[in-house]
């Protein structure tokens, strides 16, 4: 019987993804400051898919939070994706820290584990936001939502 490489974790690749979606957040976020929200209505010309979230929770002058959530046709039957980034400015990337109300993502978790993460999670994670977030680029029509107090 053989047995399985340990999965070992590609700094490289994690970092290119939290570099790029830095890239795509700013994008879409612009100079929102904490306590604006980006709406992005999802939809290609037959369909509509929803509403993508973006809330600025928190920034600062070296850290932004976001929280990230998607609305939508399914509400009623699944629970839709939810998850906290932080941007590092100073480094420019972008990471996923908490995920449906999960946090502290490890880079690399035996397989199998009691929680049933991945062995690459966390990079899973940030590769699904990526994907996520370029959605929101190439369907999403930005509408402005303010906050007032």
């Amino acid at each position: 019987m053989s047995r399985r490489n340990a999965y070992v974790t590609d700094l490289r690749t994690l970092q290119a993804e939290c570099t790029a979606n830095f890239v795509r957040l700013d994008r879409l976020l612009g100079d929102t400051v904490a306590g604006e929200r980006v709406e992005l209505p999802l939809a290609s010309h037959t369909a509509r898919f929803g509403t993508l979230h973006l809330e600025v929770v928190e920034r600062a002058p070296y850290t932004t939070v976001v929280r990230v959530f998607q609305s939508g046709v399914l509400d009623d039957m699944i629970d839709a994706p939810r998850m906290v980034v932080h941007l590092y400015h100073d480094v420019q990337m972008a990471e996923v820290t908490d995920f449906q109300r999960k946090r502290h993502f490890e880079g690399r978790y035996r397989y199998p584990n009691a929680h049933m993460h991945q062995p690459d999670e966390k990079l899973q994670l940030n590769r699904f936001l990526g994907e996520w977030l370029e959605h929101g680029l190439a369907h999403g029509h930005d509408t402005r939502i303010f906050e007032t107090p």
